[in-house]
């Protein structure tokens, strides 16, 4: 009989170590799989975040690849008339007088705008002293007329001069200063000439911005 019970005890004490031991080993299991779980998870989220960030890479490359440029810069069609412009390396002249001119924030408004935007070498063209005039303080309303005279309120394409110029020998429009810029279909191209006759050529047509439309032209068009 107490060779029974001893038995029966070692029996028990040996069950209840495999229990423990099993509770153990489910519970070794159990934090290990939560462990696994956890960096699965980790890699999961390291991947989607690296696929978001290549994703935004090529959307931004796709985004410098698809803008226009213009002296050397990619203009931006979510970005103003004059933010591009001042990225231009071409039209330093023109944004500076812009500046001069306290024209900036009339620029940067919703708009939209036209702009013919000489470049550098257009200005260069201009004489000496009619620059040092444009330049002097005194003469700021002169500056604004001329520089406002390259701009036509509303959103002007080159499309939409091919089809007011098609069966027309000209066409032409008022500018914010008030003057007169005509258009013409010369040479296989459209040409803007200002009052005095003086003809531009449009060198980057349909550069688009969040507040218009630039076109860039190789002359300054000068009112009377």
């Amino acid at each position: 009989m107490t060779h029974f019970i001893k038995t029966a005890s070692a029996t028990a004490i040996a069950l209840t170590l495999a229990a423990c031991a099993s509770t153990y080993d489910d519970t070794a299991s159990d934090e290990a799989m939560m462990e696994e779980d956890a960096m699965m998870a980790e890699k999961a989220e390291m991947k989607e975040d690296k696929m978001m960030a290549e994703e935004k890479a090529m959307m931004k490359e796709k985004k410098m690849m698809d803008a226009p440029m213009v002296g050397g810069a990619a203009m931006y069609p979510s970005k103003t008339i004059v933010e591009n412009a001042s990225k231009a390396d071409n039209l330093t002249t023109l944004v500076s007088l812009v500046k001069m001119a306290d024209l900036v924030e009339t620029l940067s408004s919703p708009g939209p705008f036209t702009v013919f935007a000489p470049t550098d070498s257009a200005f260069e063209m201009v004489p000496a002293d009619t620059v040092a005039a444009l330049t002097d303080p005194a003469n700021k309303d002169m500056l604004t007329k001329v520089l406002t005279a390259h701009v036509i309120a509303g959103k002007v394409t080159s499309a939409d001069l091919a089809a007011a110029l098609e069966g027309n020998a000209s066409y032409s429009a008022t500018t914010v200063s008030g003057d007169t810029l005509t258009f013409y279909n010369m040479d296989g191209g459209i040409r803007v000439a200002d009052e005095n006759g003086t003809l531009a050529m449009i060198e980057n047509a349909d550069v688009m911005q969040s507040n218009g439309v630039v076109h860039v032209v190789n002359s300054v068009l000068v009112p009377q």
